[in-house]
């Protein structure tokens, strides 16, 4: 019997807690850069919006090219290292980045430069992050532990909805990029302190970064639930880049009065977020990909909703199931991932799962803008709406999809113990 007080005992777990900071801590960081960067950049002399898609261009570019690369470094090394050299490297860059903007010494290529190690580190951190939960909790409290986390990185994102603008207007966007890489600073201290001892690879073990590649690739290739839902992710994240990014702030400028109908949607998608955390607490379906699967259907709501002109209240409604069903999606999909996938291949499989699934969010970007100027607003996101369904139904229709079943608590729970002992 699951109950939330047996639930936040895991609290007490030095390891789990000491992960839990530290990732809390660092996603706040995360949440207030992006807008201390970009109102830091768009007011230096001369800037133009093509200077602040530059910076963020060097940022994101590097995240997709080096993603591999990280996934093979988080499976030969303890991952509590390379997360803490992930941190540091962030710290660093938004520390480089705080110090340009308050010294006025801003020359767009060491902007730019700054940027990229910035999107090295989140290449480094994302597979080693999905790779160390199973290192820290046993298997039986994967669900738990990942509810916990996004419980965590929730609340961050909200708090830094809520304190990222008003940081850069009380202490400039400079010490808002400082208080940030102190933020990753922190992060990388509590991190190193996990003193974690994973089992590392014999050197008759050890092979080419091209050979770990190929090996993380048929560990993702031969699983048909995981290959079918990272296609169905890179068709959905085309479709909600363009809506989130460009289509849905373009409507409510024109039509549901402007920048704070758009705040009160994404708020909106934040409080269900952190209610889908509840709800993971105590939901474990014996198909969790069947369920997670079919939780992505929903998600189309708040799109359909603006393109039919919906009032605000049922837009920030949908909004609310939207974050819902997103965060219940993501729970069941690490906690699977994670008992699955063996141990010394999860960190490669987690980068080409994050590589295939964001791979095409650009491309959504950019055919946004010619869409509502060919169609409308409200006709695009009615078009996003219909893609968001249709990758959703077609991913029903794998077998591995609907047929994968999570193993019994108690066998787990027992399975848990002779390893221990």
């Amino acid at each position: 019997m699951h109950t939330y007080r047996r639930d936040l005992d895991m609290l007490r777990e030095r390891s789990f807690a000491l992960l839990l900071v530290a990732r809390t801590i660092s996603v706040l960081g995360t949440s207030f850069a992006p807008v201390a960067l970009a109102f830091g950049v768009l007011a230096l002399p001369g800037a133009t919006a093509t200077t602040l898609s530059v910076v963020l261009t060097a940022e994101s570019l590097p995240m997709v090219v080096f993603m591999l690369v990280g996934g093979v470094i988080a499976d030969r090394l303890p991952r509590h290292r390379v997360m803490m050299a992930g941190e540091a490297l962030n710290a660093v860059a938004f520390f480089c980045l705080a110090a340009m903007l308050l010294t006025g010494w801003t020359p767009l290529p060491a902007l730019a430069t700054a940027a990229a190690f910035s999107g090295v580190s989140m290449a480094v951190l994302f597979p080693a992050l999905t790779g160390i939960v199973p290192d820290v909790v046993p298997a039986e409290r994967l669900q738990t532990a990942n509810a916990l986390l996004g419980l965590g990185t929730n609340i961050s994102r909200v708090a830094g909805l809520v304190l990222g603008g008003a940081m850069v207007v009380l202490l400039g966007s400079g010490w808002a990029l400082a208080l940030s890489g102190a933020m990753f600073s922190v992060a990388g201290v509590l991190v190193a302190a996990l003193r974690l001892t994973p089992a590392e690879r014999s050197a008759e073990e050890r092979h080419s970064v091209l050979a770990d590649l190929r090996g993380g690739w048929r560990e993702f290739s031969s699983r048909q639930w995981l290959w079918v839902v990272v296609a169905q992710f890179s068709v959905l994240v085309l479709a909600i880049q363009a809506a989130h990014g460009v289509l849905g702030p373009l409507v409510a400028k024109e039509q549901l009065g402007g920048a704070s109908a758009w705040s009160a949607v994404l708020a909106g998608e934040a409080v269900g977020m952190i209610a889908g955390v509840f709800v993971t607490l105590r939901l474990r379906p014996r198909r969790p990909i069947l369920v997670a699967t079919l939780l992505t259907l929903p998600s189309a709501l708040p799109y359909l909703l603006l393109g039919i002109g919906a009032p605000l209240w049922t837009i920030i409604l949908g909004a609310v199931v939207m974050g819902v069903c997103f965060d219940v999606f993501g729970v069941l999909w690490n906690t699977t991932m994670q008992r699955e996938i063996p141990a010394e291949s999860l960190s490669r499989v987690s980068s080409y799962d994050a590589l295939g699934s964001l791979m095409f969010g650009p491309i959504g970007l950019m055919l946004a803008g010619p869409a509502a100027i060919v169609i409308g607003p409200r006709g695009a996101l009615l078009g996003c709406a219909a893609i968001v369904l249709l990758a959703s139904l077609a991913a029903l229709l794998s077998p591995g999809v609907r047929g994968l079943r999570a193993p019994d608590p108690a066998e787990e729970a027992v399975g848990t113990a002779v390893r221990e002992g």
